[in-house]
């Protein structure tokens, strides 16, 4: 019963988001940062090396720091022993907002100018592209937490006792999940 309902639990983390990705918002707070402004070879020109396709090793999108408006991050956490959801969405210049299940905000805050800048740190290590999408692994946690991330156009999701200690260091310098 707690593994459906932590299944449960990520399933719905993952719809939520659905609606809020970069797919549903054109130009919007979650679009992820344009291409290079570099130039295609032209046709003649012969490819080298410099032309080929920089592969799974490049990382732009980690790099780019976004604009005050723009999300830095969003989590997602379900479960737990009361099964609730909570998201935290932080925005480039730190302010947050608290989302209930519903995605009605709860609460609103700002981080402190030392708390953003731990966040950006957190973020930059944990190197999303990087991650598995889905963390796995990790022990069992009864009534534990289920997260989803989204940073940089990546999506990574994990069970509290799976997520690797890149992800538990951003979860960290993060506000509550809950009021109080």
């Amino acid at each position: 019963m707690r593994g459906l309902r932590a299944v449960t639990g990520l399933v719905l983390a993952a719809a939520l988001l659905a609606g809020c990705g970069p797919a549903a918002s054109a130009g919007g707070d979650d679009a992820p940062p344009k291409a290079s402004t570099e130039s295609a070879p032209s046709p003649s020109s012969s490819p080298s090396a410099s032309d080929s396709d920089p592969g799974p090793t490049a990382t732009p999108t980690t790099s780019r720091v976004p604009a005050p408006g723009e999300t830095l991050v969003r989590v997602t956490r379900t479960g737990g022993f009361a099964g609730q959801t909570h998201t935290l969405v932080v925005k480039g210049d730190g302010s947050w907002t608290r989302l209930d299940a519903k995605a009605k905000t709860e609460s609103t805050g700002t981080l402190s100018e030392a708390g953003l800048a731990a966040l950006r740190t957190a973020l930059q290590e944990a190197d999303f592209a990087h991650l598995p999408r889905i963390a796995t692994g990790g022990p069992t946690i009864y009534d534990g937490y289920s997260y989803t991330f989204v940073h940089g156009g990546y999506e990574v999701a994990g069970d509290q006792g799976s997520l690797p200690p890149a992800l538990t260091k951003v979860l960290e310098v993060l506000p509550s999940f809950t009021a109080g």
